[in-house]
């Protein structure tokens, strides 16, 4: 028994470890694989997963948000309002999502993942950037905060994944600069719905603590990897991430 417990727990460091790389290098904490690798490996149904997830993005996107700012110097006073509405709005909607049947959930999790995916092999199909799509005026943020909120309420990692494609399709902003915005958004989203779900017993700590332990031993390599990079290759690794994630949660279940 003691012999299975410490392999359980190498395992998930190792994970964490590398969800963290992942997660660090591409701003969405590392979450939106480990939720169906935590079903997967671990049996966990799609509420436990989600909720157990939560305690390893917390630290992973702090970390990376760090990072970020003193990359691109991330205007904290224009983001802090968004976050206050982000983080309102995924405390609800982390309420309802209880109200969700787990297959329901799954699917539309795997469905959520193939449409950003899609838009993101779109991009890189046709070239264009970011100026060439129609611009926002940045008082439309908080709109951003509302449905980045909603998003990681419902399935944890929602926030981070769509406010990266619309800040620079919509707003104009650079690859690593809309990932280091949706970090600072995902903050407090992440840490209400953690809250939420803990409240709902759809939490396993032991392995969440395992996997943000891993997690944060490589989330800072991660995020240096994110800057070195071309911006093409950026949006390549992130849309394989999706797709992958996505066949994952509607076939390997």
């Amino acid at each position: 028994m003691y012999q299975y417990c410490c392999e359980n727990i190498v395992l998930t460091l190792m994970l964490g470890f590398g969800l963290g790389l992942c997660g660090g290098m591409l701003g969405i904490g590392g979450g939106l694989i480990a939720i169906p690798a935590l079903g997967l490996i671990y049996g966990m149904d799609q509420h436990t997963a989600q909720g157990t997830a939560l305690i390893m993005v917390v630290p992973n996107v702090l970390i990376s948000l760090l990072h970020y700012h003193r990359q691109n110097n991330i205007n904290g006073h224009a983001v802090l309002g968004v976050c206050v509405i982000a983080m309102a709005f995924s405390y609800l909607a982390g309420l309802i999502s209880k109200s969700i049947p787990t297959r329901d959930l799954e699917f539309l999790f795997a469905s959520f993942l193939l449409v950003l995916a899609l838009f993101y092999a779109f991009q890189l199909w046709a070239g264009r950037p970011a100026s060439a799509y129609l611009l926002l005026p940045r008082k439309y943020l908080p709109l951003v905060g509302a449905v980045s909120g909603a998003m990681s309420g419902i399935f944890t990692v929602g926030g981070g994944l769509i406010i990266v494609p619309v800040l620079v399709s919509l707003f104009g902003f650079s690859q690593v600069q809309a990932q280091g915005i949706a970090l600072a958004l995902v903050v407090p989203g992440a840490v209400a719905a953690l809250f939420s779900y803990a409240q709902a017993g759809s939490v396993e700590w032991s392995t969440g603590i395992a996997l943000a332990l891993g997690g944060i031993l490589s989330v800072s390599w991660g995020a240096s990897l994110a800057h070195s990079q071309p911006v093409e290759r950026l949006q390549l690794v992130f849309c394989i991430v999706l797709l992958g994630a996505a066949l994952m949660m509607l076939f390997l279940k």
